[in-house]
C-alpha cells in the first residue's frame, strides 16, 4: 500500500504542478490574476480530482502486478511439478532425458551412472509396497544429497535411476559410483514391523565425451549396469 500511495502523491503534485503552470501562463495573458479564490481553486481541484483518480488507478495497477506475479509464481511450481517425479522429487526419466542433452548440446562432459535397486521385487513381496516406496524415496534422497550442483539425478522407471556427473573423469566417474553403492548399503531402512531391509545397488557407468548422444550413453550404461547384475550384483561396472 506504501508503494500505491507514493506513487498516488507523485501523480497528483505533477497535476497540481502542471495545472499551476498553465494557470499562471495563460491567465495573465486573458488579464486576469492568480490570486484569491481563483489560486485556491486552481490548487484543490486538482488535488480533489487528481488524488482519489490517482489512488483508485495506481491499487488496481498494484493489484494486478500482485496477481500476475502470483500467477508466474504458480507456472513456475507447476512447470517444477511436471519435472519431478512425485515419489523420489528427482528429475523423470523425460526432463532427465532433456537436461542430458541439453549438457550434450553445451559441449559437457561427464559420466552416466544407470543405476537399478537390487532386489527391489523382493522388497515389495516381503515387506510390502509401502515400504518398497520407502526404499525409492530414500534411494532418490540419497542420490540428490550426493549430486552436485551441476550434476542431474532422475528416475528412470521403477527402481531405477540415472545420474549424469558432471565434469568427471572416467577414474572420478568410477570412485564416485562406488561411493553411491557403499552409500546405499548404508542405508539404515525398516519395514513397518521394524524388521531391517537390506539395501543394495548395481551400477553401469558410460563416460561421456563432447557431443554425445543421450540414448546411445544411456544404452551403454545399461549394457554395463547388464552386467553387474549378472556378476552377482551391488557392484559397479564402466
Amino acid at each position: 500500500m506504501k508503494r500505491v500511495l507514493l506513487k498516488t502523491m507523485a501523480a497528483t503534485a505533477g497535476s497540481l504542478a502542471a495545472t499551476l503552470a498553465i494557470c499562471f501562463l495563460f491567465v495573465p495573458l486573458m488579464g486576469g490574476q492568480m490570486a484569491g479564490a481563483g489560486l485556491i481553486m486552481t490548487i484543490v481541484c486538482p488535488v480533489a480530482v487528481g488524488f482519489p483518480a490517482s489512488l483508485s488507478h495506481f491499487y488496481q495497477a498494484e493489484k494486478l502486478r500482485q496477481a500476475n506475479l502470483a500467477l508466474e509464481d504458480a507456472y513456475r511450481q507447476l512447470h517444477e511439478q511436471s519435472q519431478r517425479d512425485a515419489l523420489t522429487g528427482v528429475l523423470n526419466r523425460t526432463a532427465f532425458m532433456a537436461e542430458l542433452q541439453d549438457r550434450s548440446d553445451a559441449g559437457a562432459t561427464g559420466g552416466l551412472l544407470f543405476i537399478d535397486l537390487d532386489h527391489f521385487k523382493t522388497i515389495n513381496d516381503s515387506f510390502g509396497h509401502a515400504t518398497g516406496d520407502r526404499a525409492l524415496a530414500r534411494m532418490g534422497a540419497l542420490l540428490a544429497q550426493h549430486a552436485g550442483e551441476r550434476d542431474l539425478v532422475g528416475r528412470l522407471g521403477g527402481e531405477e535411476f540415472g545420474v549424469f556427473l558432471h565434469g568427471v573423469c572416467a577414474n572420478d566417474m568410477v570412485a564416485r559410483s562406488q561411493q553411491l553403492r557403499e552409500a546405499v548399503q548404508r542405508l539404515d531402512l525398516r519395514a513397518e514391523n521394524g524388521m531391517p531391509v537390506t539395501m543394495g545397488a548395481s551400477i553401469g557407468a558410460c563416460h561421456c565425451l563432447p557431443g554425445f548422444a543421450p540414448s546411445t550413453a544411456l544404452a551403454t550404461a545399461d549394457g554395463n549396469l547388464y552386467r553387474a547384475k549378472s556378476i552377482g550384483r551391488n557392484t559397479v561396472v564402466a
